[in-house]
């Protein structure tokens, strides 16, 4: 038996009465642990069995408790650790299994030779060396907790890195100089701020400080290793001193801000929010940084990141992570109290999400807000407990060892590099202030900040140690002060290693100038030619392998799409969805479809992704468009609104040229993600002077379905809607979309496009689109009445109800069955920006209106008509009423029955019929 990691277990009872059974009958057992055995035997000096065979036994036994001591101090040994800065302030858990007497040893002479098994140690394996080394890796000022990790080669890797070690980093005298200036900077900065701008909130680092040497060891030693970029999200405490400290904002940028010096053309934002991105020198080249923009709602920044770094890798086609690091750093309450970031890990190693394993810091503060203490912000015992659930090593470490920190920190690296998983860090530090610093934390935590403020600072007790240790004098160490406040005050760059150079190749820098300031109405070609839509939907057949099994109703979908690329068939509209894919990638446009039933489509429309009907196979037909095309990806999403939209924000923030679209199974359930809609989406280019071109797919229409399968909150968005921040669409048919996709890509201009899709309409008779409609046009924003076409009809009409989504079609069915002649049907497909003159233009060749109407399905307090009604005031025709359903708490009724009689009560109301 050559592999003896069931030493690694709790397995030791089981081995003493599996020898005892082999000391009365060795043929009992099984051959490999008869073999075991006999090398155990044989490594002790050979002694006349029958007199000795009991105290052959007992040594035996006692290897084997050896054996459990040590799996007792990897498992268990980050309990007794000093990971805690504040000493007595910390509940200290006393672990039994660590100590000799629980495992029958204390009796045990330390000389006694044992074999170690698989423990890494260096020096002759006494029992009493075993045990010194047993504490000084797992119970010094880093506690390792990894043992729940599942895979064995990840297992066995850190534990030989970690034991042979001894926990503990080899720093030369300039190295651990070089902290100390770092710690310098870090202090130096807070100090400076709070003497300069007294009250101003800040959301300092004091007490945290050796977060800056740890970034700075990922930078630099990362690029040795080859990495290029690194993208950083985190909240506010300690952004202002990374900013500045790490990634090289001039000091006089950030004092401006401070004194309200802002660009008035955008909102803008406080200054703890903002981002920055810079490019620094390391031994392996230049490498460019990128810290994200957050708002407050601290872990959402969490998965926004992972999709930038998602959208960097592809574009370099870093398949490994060789390239591109996402860090993302966190508060303690946040990281254990917000659900996204569960739903970030869950995507951490799944294909369309995976960034290839990312570095989690946890700003370990022991305290949420000011007032929250650990038993009331948690149910865990460590705050970094929820990333188990992806076998993720945690390294719990004390902030005030800057060293034990940069040690974890390489050794974090170095796990990711190699096994491209996450990676935890929990930096346990304090806040020396409170939670800002207005904040007077004594008032609901006056034992903990007496013990804080009794306490020297992190960069004074690394000082007095270099001095002791002769690294440094204390003259040093105060030079080194002086020089961080002199650059400080000049207010220009601290970080001595910044460029002004860009690091990044002119191929993999994306160039959003093109895109700021464009205007939405822009003269551009959407069309695409007969010939081309023939070939391309023959091709979508035609190129399905030979021997690829599709199912009989999909096959039957795709040769109905052959025949609408002829002109043979009316265009549906997974038809118009799918040619814009196709057109688009031929042209170089790369295309990212995601959501929890994309694929297929929640009602079964595109079927963008085959399966074949025996073997596990796939086939994606817009892979296979031609020859030389960009890449389609479709991705049926994990089960999440929140982090997954967050990701495709954060893609489509960091890659304007691909077209990003995010679908909801229902529009509903984007409630679930609202915080990205608020705090990114809608606000994001005026707050932070981000674009971004990201697509929302919401299916949205009153088919009584009942509350929650109904409405994607129309009323939401056109209440967010403002400065021209994003694009709310309803398309009606099969070009629109067509057209409207299409339109999101060519244009240079970028903006969230915000898309309320249909879902009986996908293949309702009438919505359908001739080939004609796709070879010329464009996405119009008002579209007319397709019945009241002549100038002396159009004179006839008393009535003009303008709507937008499936309402037309059952204003339109409802028209036509009682052959009214004095209504024209509008259909508002753009809502915001609003078209303003284009309804007008339409409404003109109506000259004489009586009674103008907005129809819609929804609620009268939900829906489009409180968020649009303003526009209609300008007009000269006669006001504009709303006809809807009554005023509701709840989007619809549960009752298909009650339904249906209401949607035609307001059909009927709208049109002036009787009910």
């Amino acid at each position: 038996m050559t592999d003896e990691s069931f030493l690694d277990g709790e397995h030791a009872a089981f081995l003493e009465q599996l020898y005892a059974q082999y000391q009365q009958d060795p043929h009992s057992i099984a051959p490999q642990w008869q073999a075991y055995f006999q090398r155990l035997d044989a490594a002790e000096p050979t002694m006349a069995a029958a007199p000795l065979n009991g105290q052959v036994l007992a040594q035996r036994s006692e290897q084997l408790h050896v054996s459990r001591l040590i799996n007792a101090y990897r498992y268990l040994g980050h309990l007794e650790a000093n990971t805690n800065p504040l000493g007595d302030y910390a509940y200290k858990v006393s672990v039994p299994q660590l100590m000799l007497e629980h495992h029958g040893l204390e009796n045990i002479s330390l000389d006694t030779v044992f074999d170690p098994g698989s423990f890494n140690l260096t020096a002759k394996p006494t029992l009493g060396n075993i045990i010194n080394a047993l504490r000084e890796t797992y119970v010094g000022n880093i506690g390792f907790e990894y043992m729940h990790i599942l895979d064995i080669q990840e297992k066995r890797w850190l534990q030989k890195r970690i034991e042979l070690d001894k926990g503990r980093a080899k720093l030369s005298h300039p190295e651990r100089r070089k902290i100390l200036e770092q710690l310098t900077a870090a202090e130096g900065f807070e100090q400076y701020l709070h003497r300069r701008y007294v009250g101003q909130k800040r959301f300092g680092l004091e007490g945290g400080e050796s977060l800056i040497p740890m970034l700075q060891t990922l930078i630099h030693e990362g690029g040795k290793q080859g990495l290029q970029e690194i993208v950083i999200g985190m909240a506010h405490r300690g952004r202002l001193n990374v900013l500045t400290n790490v990634l090289c904002k001039p000091a006089g940028e950030l004092f401006e801000e401070f004194e309200g010096k802002i660009d008035e053309t955008y909102t803008g934002d406080v200054k703890y929010h903002k981002g920055f991105s810079c490019d620094v020198g390391t031994e392996g080249g230049p490498m460019h940084l990128v810290l994200a923009f957050n708002p407050s709602h601290l872990e959402i920044v969490s998965p926004v990141m992972e999709g930038s770094v998602r959208a960097r890798q592809d574009r370099r086609q870093d398949k490994d992570g060789d390239q591109v690091l996402g860090i993302s750093i966190h508060g303690d309450a946040a990281f254990a109290g917000q659900g996204v970031v569960m739903e970030t890990f869950n995507m951490a190693q799944t294909r369309g999400y995976r960034t290839r394993g990312t570095i989690h810091i946890v700003i370990n503060n022991q305290v949420g807000f000011t007032t929250s203490t650990v038993s009331d912000s948690r149910s865990t015992y460590y705050p970094t407990d929820v990333a188990k659930m992806i076998n993720a090593p945690i390294f719990h470490v004390n902030g005030d060892d800057p060293e034990a920190v940069v040690y974890v920190t390489q050794v974090a690296l170095a796990y990711r590099q190699m096994f491209q998983k996450d990676v935890v860090i929990d930096l346990v530090c304090y806040r020396r202030l409170g939670h800002n610093e207005a904040d007077e934390p004594n008032m609901t935590q006056p034992v903990m900040y007496g013990i804080i403020r009794s306490l020297p600072t992190t960069r004074a007790k690394y000082a007095l140690r270099l001095a002791e240790a002769g690294v440094v004098s204390e003259g040093g160490g105060k030079g080194l002060i002086d020089a961080y406040r002199t650059k400080l005050s000049n207010g220009g760059i601290t970080c001595c290693n910044s460029q002004t150079r860009s690091g990044l190749p002119a191929e993999l820098q994306t160039h959003w100038k093109a895109f700021v300031g464009q205007p939405w109405r822009q003269a551009i070609d959407t069309t695409c030619t007969a010939e081309r839509i023939q070939s391309i939907s023959e091709r979508w057949v035609s190129n399905i392998p030979k021997d690829f099994m599709v199912h009989p109703r999909v096959l039957k979908v795709l040769e109905a799409r052959v025949a609408m690329g002829r002109g043979e068939q009316a265009a549906d509209w997974g038809f118009g969805e799918t040619l814009a894919y196709a057109t688009l990638v031929e042209e170089g446009f790369e295309v990212r479809l995601s959501g929890q039933d994309c694929g297929r489509g929640t009602f079964s429309h595109r079927h963008s992704v085959l399966h074949h009907q025996q073997r596990r196979e796939q086939w994606v037909p817009l892979q296979h468009t031609t020859d030389f095309q960009a890449k389609f990806t479709v991705i049926d999403s994990v089960l999440s609104e929140e982090a997954v939209l967050a990701f495709e924000y954060g893609y489509a923030s960091a890659e304007p040229n691909t077209l990003v679209i995010w679908e909801a199974q229902f529009g509903d359930f984007v409630n679930g993600a609202q915080v990205v809609i608020d705090q990114f989406i809608s606000s994001g280019e005026q707050k932070w002077q981000r674009l971004c071109g990201l697509v929302m797919f919401l299916p949205h229409g009153m088919e009584g379905q009942g509350p929650e399968h109904s409405s994607a909150r129309l009323e939401r968005f056109v209440q967010l809607a403002a400065q021209e921040n994003m694009h709310i669409c309803i398309p009606s048919n099969p070009a629109q979309i067509f057209h409207m996709l299409r339109r999101q890509m060519i244009r240079k201009y970028r903006k969230p496009l915000i898309v309320f899709t249909p879902k009986s309409l996908l293949r309702h008779p009438l919505a359908v689109s001739t080939l004609e409609d796709f070879t010329s046009g464009k996405f119009e924003v008002v579209l007319d009445d397709v019945d009241i076409t002549d100038i002396a009809a159009k004179e006839k009409v008393k009535r003009v109800i303008m709507c937008s989504g499936k309402v037309y079609y059952d204003l339109l069915e409802e028209r036509r069955k009682h052959e009214l002649t004095d209504v024209a049907i509008i259909r508002l497909e753009q809502l915001y920006p609003f078209p303003a003159q284009e309804l007008v233009d339409v409404m003109e060749y109506y000259p004489n209106i009586e009674k103008a109407i907005w129809c819609q399905e929804e609620p009268v307090n939900q829906g489009a008509w409180n968020g649009i009604k303003h526009r209609f005031e300008a007009y000269d025709y006669a006001n504009v009423a709303c006809v809807s359903r009554p005023a509701m708490a709840a989007p619809a009724v549960g009752s298909l029955y009650m339904h249906q009689r209401m949607q035609q009560a307001l059909v009927c109301e709208a049109l002036g019929l009787d009910k």
